[in-house]
């Protein structure tokens, strides 16, 4: 996989400039994606290297993937859906335009599912084709695993950074909600639509960020002896099988072995009662967010969708904001679980990717995060006996997003060094 930071460093030390660093991207791209399918528009090389070469800013030489439902003014945005194929924004997201201004290039735009939604798209996993990528954000995970990018941005509404990156076997994270902007991102749920980042470790990702934004989220040395970790199986465990448990045993040895204190914790009611209304939130949210395209095009739908916005419009105003109360007890609940713990390990996944593309997998141990708002990060560095990567998600205190990748890079390291679970 390409690294941000051995780019940025070889760039620093004068061994590349930012215009071969794409160009390496863009070659990498050409030589890869017929095989994965990570991509789903290309921009014309020539202007795009010619871009690169004027550009300046902290970013500049770094290529990035971007979510096909993330609008850029110079290639289409087609949403994974019929519907808009070939459209044309008149202007890029906010997150784009943060981009073009620090420097980076856009690559080229990543395959998604239809909206961000639950149909599997074509995009192969590169650990093994026979295996799905996940989703929504399938090309992004995949095209930095695939070593075609550095870095590529996906949206999270359930699950759709963290589950990618975990089959991937790749760093994924899910900044705070609203900490980046989704200002010209397609809209499915805007209680829970945050945007993310694929990167090959977690230290790449945070440096990445800490560029884009602005904000200090380096990762820096942590100190094991004064973490406290919650180790949270949730009450959905039983829907985690045998690779995923052996996995995050694997991560809470590790980390109680170099010095971090582990404590189980119990799931609050409240907090499994906040996993089933995340459905009812997102779906009458998108019932409204996609009320144009089901009132003119649902013949293009797939039932699927199609099923969900109509499940979505049927539920009565009383019952999403019900459903937006217990949220919001959720969250608090959340903060006093942050009163005892630094951080949470709980799985990123139920398994490895599962077989075939007919699923992008389940968000179960995902969705309450998103919903809550919390930063989470998948660890990557754990396998099956297959070699098929297992995901750990580490999840931090609202706003405390330099924690979660700080901790995130220091457990990959463990994990790493550690051995493959076993079943």
């Amino acid at each position: 996989m390409q690294s941000v930071l051995s780019i940025l460093k070889a760039i620093e030390n004068g061994n590349i400039t930012p215009k071969a660093a794409v160009a390496q991207s863009l070659d990498a791209i050409a030589a890869k994606d017929a095989a994965v399918g990570a991509f789903v528009a290309l921009p014309d090389r020539e202007a795009t290297l010619a871009a690169a070469d004027r550009a300046t800013g902290p970013l500049a030489g770094i290529a990035v993937g971007v979510k096909d439902i993330i609008d850029t003014h110079d290639l289409p945005t087609g949403m994974g859906s019929p519907i808009y194929a070939g459209n044309r924004p008149p202007a890029d997201a906010a997150l784009v335009a943060m981009l073009r201004d620090r420097g980076a290039t856009v690559a080229g735009k990543t395959v998604a599912t239809e909206f961000a939604f639950l149909r599997p798209a074509a995009t192969l996993n590169p650990r093994d084709p026979a295996h799905t990528p996940g989703g929504s954000s399938s090309g992004s995970a995949a095209g930095v695993a695939a070593g075609m990018v550095p870095v590529a941005i996906g949206t999270q509404t359930g699950g759709s950074v963290i589950r990618p990156a975990a089959y991937c076997g790749v760093a994924g994270y899910k900044p705070s909600f609203r900490l980046v902007p989704m200002v010209g991102v397609k809209t499915f749920s805007w209680s829970l639509d945050t945007a993310g980042f694929f990167a090959a470790s977690a230290a790449d990702v945070a440096a990445f960020v800490t560029r884009l934004t602005g904000r200090p989220l380096d990762v820096e040395p942590v100190d094991p002896s004064t973490l406290r970790i919650g180790l949270y199986r949730t009450s959905v465990w039983d829907q985690a099988d045998g690779d995923a448990r052996a996995a995050l045993s694997l991560a809470a040895e590790g980390a109680a072995s170099a010095g971090a204190s582990i404590l189980e914790i119990d799931e609050p009611e409240i907090l499994a009662a906040a996993r089933e209304a995340h459905s009812t939130i997102q779906n009458f949210e998108a019932g409204i967010a996609l009320g144009f395209e089901y009132a003119h095009h649902r013949d293009r739908m797939s039932e699927i969708l199609r099923t969900t916005l109509e499940q979505g419009r049927a539920i009565a105003p009383e019952a999403y904001d019900a459903a937006r109360s217990v949220a919001r007890r959720a969250r608090h609940e959340t903060g006093e679980l942050f009163q005892h713990v630094d951080l949470i390990l709980t799985p990123a996944v139920t398994g490895a990717a599962p077989h075939g593309l007919s699923s992008t997998g389940s968000p179960v141990f995902n969705k309450l995060w998103t919903l809550t708002g919390n930063p989470c990060v998948n660890v990557p560095g754990a396998a099956n006996k297959a070699g098929m990567p297992v995901g750990i998600q580490l999840v931090a205190r609202f706003g405390r997003d330099r924690l979660a990748l700080s901790a995130a890079s220091w457990l990959e390291s463990l994990l790493v060094a550690g051995t493959a679970p076993e079943r």
